[in-house]
């Protein structure tokens, strides 16, 4: 491809990688046929405050969870301070389908030098999918997790937990 050529693909915004962040094609038809998956971030599907607060209520709890069980499970040995940091989903915005939801955490061990007082520090971070059963939506999954203990309740069309998803990953 020629100089000229890039400097018209760029002007025009395209990369390319454009190809990559193309839309996914679904399932539905519309004028042109397949209609354009668009998955978007978990925050942004929801259209009312209620259901917006309600997912954070979510990932409160489930941290709250994780806080609860932390000592006496994944929190052994040398990262013994894991801190929950954001449950994640993508989503379908046209159909409320989860794409995937993620777990992240991080943790640290740290250690004095007695003779300098200067503090090593290990830091790690895990990325835990969650073990979701295809066509899950995010509906689906806030009606199955409303309850007090969200963590070991089972996930929509599984027996599996998001604990469950956790025992490999930590």
């Amino acid at each position: 491809m020629r100089v000229c050529s890039w400097w018209v693909l760029l002007t025009w915004g395209v990369s390319l990688s454009a190809g990559a962040a193309s839309p996914v094609m679904g399932e539905g038809v519309g004028a042109e046929g397949l209609v354009p998956r668009v998955f978007i971030e978990d925050v942004s599907y929801f259209q009312t405050d209620d259901e917006f607060h309600a997912w954070l209520e979510l990932r409160r709890k489930l941290k709250q969870d994780f806080d609860d069980i932390c000592g006496d499970t994944f929190c052994e040995g040398d990262y013994s301070n894991i801190e929950s940091i954001i449950f994640r989903c993508s989503v379908d915005q046209g159909s409320g389908r989860i794409g995937q939801c993620y777990w992240v955490f991080g943790g640290s061990y740290e250690s004095v030098d007695p003779a300098t007082g200067k503090i090593a520090v290990e830091a790690r971070t895990w990325a835990c999918k969650s073990p979701l059963a295809r066509g899950t939506t995010i509906q689906a999954l806030m009606k199955a997790l409303e309850g007090p203990n969200p963590m070991n309740t089972p996930l929509p069309k599984t027996r599996k937990t998001l604990y469950d998803g956790l025992i490999d990953c930590l």
